[in-house]
């Protein structure tokens, strides 16, 4: 349902019992079928600004900031959440832990640092993966299949040697496409999560983590090329008393093969 919320419209799903403990999940790509894994939580999940079916307006040129999106977050809880940021919805959850109150933090395949430079004594990209994935033909992005088709080939790129399964790519893709605008821009937007690149993220934040006081997972595929194991490495070290929980075989995010692990460790730290 849309939501207004900050001012804006979110599309806003919701999986299990408001009764229950609130996790709020944030990023571009959560699975119908790993939100209701998470048994015994009311867990809320949103389409972003510019993603999805929430409030578009233009992707490629947007007029909110990062902090922007991070009040859409805090918008969406009546009461302290667990929170869990996926990617790009890292920055967003962070940012969310070290302004508001949260009931706990997850990291999932993320970042101390905003888009663009790295930090000197962090890992940047895997720019052989990153040639690879961005060096292909684009696809037509009005067209399913070949957004499918090239989306699939991006999950492969960046699964690790044991994330990749192509028919949840294959599915994943096809539902991205479905329920967001049929242009281009919106498109990329909602399969990439282009608008990242394009918002104002400062100020910095990094120097801020030790201020966070909510227990703290960093989950985090030890093959990831995108933001590499390292970057989990030292969100643990710099958030006190986090936790890694390190994911073998696996690139960004969370495929299938990792659920066994992760859910009942979800379910643990937000219990």
């Amino acid at each position: 349902m849309l939501q207004e919320v900050n001012g804006v419209e979110l599309w806003v799903e919701t999986f299990g019992d408001p009764a229950d403990p609130p996790v709020l999940l944030i990023g571009l790509h959560w699975p119908d079928e790993l939100c209701a894994e998470l048994t015994g939580r009311y867990v809320v999940r949103y389409d972003l600004r510019d993603t999805g079916r929430s409030a578009y307006v233009d992707p490629d040129a947007p007029a909110y900031d990062l902090r922007d999106l991070v009040d859409d977050a805090a918008g969406l809880i009546e009461q302290p959440a667990h929170v869990v940021g996926l990617g790009v919805g890292g920055f967003v959850a962070q940012l969310l832990a070290l302004d508001h109150e949260v009931a706990s933090l997850t990291l999932v395949s993320t970042r101390p640092v905003a888009p663009g430079p790295v930090d000197p004594d962090l890992e940047d990209h895997d720019h052989a993966v990153l040639g690879q994935l961005f060096g292909r033909p684009q696809p037509d992005w009005t067209d399913r299949d070949s957004v499918v088709d090239y989306m699939t080939g991006s999950a492969r790129l960046l699964a690790g040697s044991k994330g990749f399964d192509e028919q949840d790519a294959r599915t994943t893709a096809g539902r991205v496409f479905d329920r967001a605008r049929k242009s281009p821009a919106a498109q990329r937007a909602s399969h990439l999560g282009t608008t990242f690149a394009a918002i104002d993220c400062r100020p910095r934040w990094r120097e801020r983590l030790p201020g966070i006081t909510a227990r703290t997972l960093v989950i985090h595929g030890d093959e990831d090329p995108f933001f590499p194991h390292q970057n989990g490495v030292a969100l643990a070290a710099e958030i006190p008393h986090a936790s890694l929980l390190t994911l073998p075989g696996i690139g960004q995010g969370l495929p299938r093969a990792t659920w066994s692990t992760v859910v009942p460790a979800l379910l643990s730290h937000t219990a």
